[in-house]
């Protein structure tokens, strides 16, 4: 039997007086690979960025391979480095290399020796083929390119969980390919995944399930195939008849 590694119980989220997460209960076990979609403002960046408390919640349960995430968390930094993000923006720093900004953190969180986590990188950046690419400035790549930069540098630290906040959505179009091949793969090793996209297709190919978001609620979380051959609330059927 597989593991419950991320649990939410009844979580609540308020920016001020609007309220962007309503009860949400979500349970995904290791390896298993989850796309969150729904339109606009549906709360599904929060979603995921509540998991690793960039955001807080105020009411509910987060529960993160053991640890629950709350004020008085202590071991933050911890769970962090067990949760890689990739983000819509590439988040890179701008005047280190590329294989500088990937071992950063693993040298600075993880205190990796210097060769250690260069030889780590280079695996990495190898896996999301740009490997070429390592000496060069984020500014010297192509937009896809930095993507899967961002990508082997959330690698780098070895998470346990992977969490992807449109990470395509910023890209032009001949470039989702490459992100998403990379993603396909890193599915296809095994990792737990946590994927906000528009991108249908890779959530037909990868996703174990689906889950769609409206209004800051779960409105439909069905089995992948089940989710698009037979979906169930109007809300679903009305979204995926206008993107699909």
């Amino acid at each position: 039997m597989s593991q419950t590694i991320i649990q939410m119980k009844e979580v609540n989220k308020w920016f001020g007086d609007f309220q962007v997460l309503k009860d949400i209960n979500l349970n995904v076990e290791e390896k298993q690979k989850i796309v969150v979609c729904g339109p606009s403002g549906s709360g599904k960046s929060t979603l995921i960025r509540c998991i690793n408390r960039l955001e807080e919640h105020q009411k509910g349960q987060i529960i993160v391979d053991g640890h629950e995430l709350s004020e008085k968390t202590k071991d933050i930094e911890k769970i962090r480095a067990e949760v890689g993000m990739v983000f819509q923006q590439f988040n890179l720093f701008p005047h280190l290399s590329i294989l500088d900004n990937c071992t950063l953190a693993p040298i600075w969180v993880k205190k990796t020796p210097k060769k250690k986590a260069e030889e780590l990188a280079m695996q990495q950046l190898k896996k999301v083929q740009i490997a070429d690419q390592a000496m060069k400035f984020p500014g010297q790549l192509s937009g896809g390119q930095q993507q899967r930069a961002a990508l082997a540098r959330a690698l780098c630290m070895e998470p346990k969980i992977m969490l992807f906040d449109e990470p395509t959505s910023a890209l032009d179009p001949e470039m989702i390919k490459e992100v998403l091949d990379a993603m396909v793969n890193l599915a296809k090793a095994g990792m737990t995944m946590i994927v906000v996209t528009h991108e249908m297709g890779f959530a037909k190919e990868v996703a174990d399930e689906v889950v769609f978001m409206d209004e800051g609620m779960i409105v439909e979380r069905a089995k992948t195939k089940e989710f698009f051959a037979n979906p169930k609330n109007e809300r679903t059927k009305l979204f995926l008849s206008q993107i699909l």
